[in-house]
């Protein structure tokens, strides 16, 4: 029998929410996939984007949740940040921090200096989310890159989800200073290598598997890092957007939840079904059910995706041959 799938990987990487937790509640399967992670002994590492708590923070959400995990398990795009500016400049130089004190906190970690004005001399500017941020502090953060100062922004994720629904993000604040400077950060965070890579290297993972629900974020950043990538349909990715993905984020595999992965890797491995044919047809793809009885739909959007991949890219009109497939459809809002 084949080994599950985490059993391919030394590392599994997890995004927070929509892959394990919306909002106050854990995703279906999470905390059983979990524990099994850490009964098998594979290392996981928790990776987000939101540069506003620190680890100890997550950690205790997590426990409030049900979920047993420590610091060393959580890498931030706050730490990723850090570590990105720790690398081109000496020890003790000044950075205007454009957030929450936890991400001051990570930047005197590395050994920087942060203030939070201009006129303390900044040599580089740090961004990530904080719903405190206003102008004036974008207006410090805009003297300072238009003086010269290098630019590191946590992440570019345009909104937040919150209870109340997408608020802005990161993303959104970057977008004022881009069009007030004229000028373009390096970006810490998903989609970009540095937080994945990052929170590999302290596993010792040579062959991680990043697992999320954002096809901008989570899997384009798994792409980028070079790491074979799962998504889960538990948060705010849909199957419509999972079929017309462009190359760059692509997952190589796709799920329901999290509990891929603790089943064989061909389970949810997109490459052609058993259980569908798929055939184009005026620019459509046509799908047809191989045999009778209820009909499965993510082995149909596995096969779908399959046959697209390998000849286009973008939205593309699907419908199904037989009663077994439209009702697969149905069932991914794809009829």
């Amino acid at each position: 029998m084949t080994a599950p799938l985490v059993e391919q990987h030394d590392a599994v990487l997890l995004d927070l929410d929509g892959t394990v937790y919306r909002g106050d509640e854990l995703v279906r399967g999470a905390k059983e996939a979990i524990d099994e992670v850490h009964r098998r002994r594979v290392a996981l590492r928790y990776v987000t984007n939101n540069a506003s708590k620190p680890p100890r923070a997550v950690v205790e959400h997590l426990g409030h949740l049900g979920l047993c995990t420590e610091t060393a398990e959580v890498s931030t795009s706050a730490q990723a940040a850090a570590a990105v500016l720790a690398e081109f400049l000496p020890a003790g130089a000044r950075v205007l921090v454009i957030g929450t004190e936890a991400l001051a906190g990570e930047i005197e970690g590395v050994g920087l200096s942060p203030v939070r004005r201009h006129a303390d001399g900044p040599v580089a500017v740090v961004q990530g989310h904080s719903p405190d941020t206003g102008w004036m502090d974008l207006g410090e953060a805009c003297l300072a890159i238009n003086g010269g100062a290098a630019w590191v922004a946590c992440n570019s994720d345009a909104t937040l989800p919150t209870e109340r629904g997408e608020l802005p993000g990161n993303g959104a604040m970057v977008a004022a200073l881009q069009l007030a400077t004229d000028r373009m950060p390096r970006v810490a965070g998903k989609p970009q290598p540095p937080l994945l890579r990052r929170a590999a290297d302290s596993a010792r993972a040579s062959r991680p598997l990043m697992v999320g629900d954002r096809l901008e974020t989570d899997i384009a950043g798994g792409v980028q890092a070079g790491m074979p990538s799962l998504m889960v349909l538990s948060g705010v990715g849909t199957p419509a957007e999972v079929l017309g993905a462009p190359a760059e984020s692509r997952p190589d595999y796709v799920s329901a939840d999290l509990a891929a992965l603790h089943r064989p890797p061909e389970e949810s491995l997109i490459t052609d079904q058993s259980s569908f044919t798929v055939r184009v047809e005026e620019s459509a793809l046509v799908l047809t059910a191989l045999s009778e009885g209820i009909a499965e739909p993510l082995p149909a959007l596995r096969a779908l995706c399959a046959v697209w991949w390998r000849i286009g890219s973008g939205p593309v009109r699907v419908r199904g041959d037989d009663e077994q497939a439209e009702m697969a459809l149905n069932g991914l809002g794809l009829a």
